[in-house]
């Protein structure tokens, strides 16, 4: 069995874009999906990467531009500018984290859902997913106790730190960043999902 490490960021709207291609993906090979939330702008300045806000304004404006174009293409409801974004990716994070480690106890949750679910709250639905009341919403939708997002916040907090470490030692320097831990084999951005499926078949 092939195990993807994915490594994404709660507020990254390339991961949103993603939706649920990912798990599809693994599904048809038979391969396991561990998630690895991380902040995506610390990332960046690991591994020789430039902040959204801080590029050029030329690169600014041509991403807004293929954000737009990707979310037409592929169907899904999409705001470039929403409200509360910026906002802290951390407590979804952390929420995410928590789910993970009782999914892997025997938790009943979607674990995948969540994920997209959180992405879908930014990027779609205009809620601050750094608020406590909309992550507890978030993981009762997708079955998990609401709890978590108390009871998860040490492990959380302390897994996320880990999880950017992970990252720069893998090789990972974006979201979403995709590894294939048998081969270690890499791919960068939604885009690539079909590069992924590929690869997993030739497996």
């Amino acid at each position: 069995m092939a195990h993807i490490d994915y490594f994404f960021s709660t507020v990254s709207p390339w991961t949103y874009l993603a939706g649920d291609r990912l798990e599809k993906i693994a599904a048809r090979h038979g391969a396991r999906v561990h998630y690895y939330p991380l902040d995506v702008v610390a990332l960046f300045a690991r591994t020789g990467g430039t902040a959204p806000a801080a590029r050029h304004p030329s690169r600014q404006a041509y991403r807004a531009q293929e954000l737009v174009r990707w979310a037409k293409r592929l169907g899904m409801p999409f705001n470039l500018k929403p409200a509360h974004i910026p906002t802290n990716p951390a407590p979804a994070s952390y929420a995410i984290i928590a789910a993970q480690a009782a999914a892997a106890k025997g938790a009943t949750g979607d674990l995948a859902g969540l994920v997209q679910g959180v992405l879908r709250a930014a990027w779609a639905e205009g809620r601050d997913i750094a608020e406590d009341a909309v992550i507890r919403d978030l993981l009762a939708r997708h079955g998990f106790d609401p709890a978590l997002a108390d009871s998860g916040l040490f492990i959380g907090a302390d897994t996320y730190e880990r999880n950017l470490e992970t990252a720069v030692e893998r090789g990972a320097f974006g979201a979403p960043f995709y590894i294939v831990r048998e081969t270690d084999a890499r791919f960068w951005g939604q885009d690539r999902l079909d590069m992924l499926d590929d690869h997993l078949a030739g497996l």
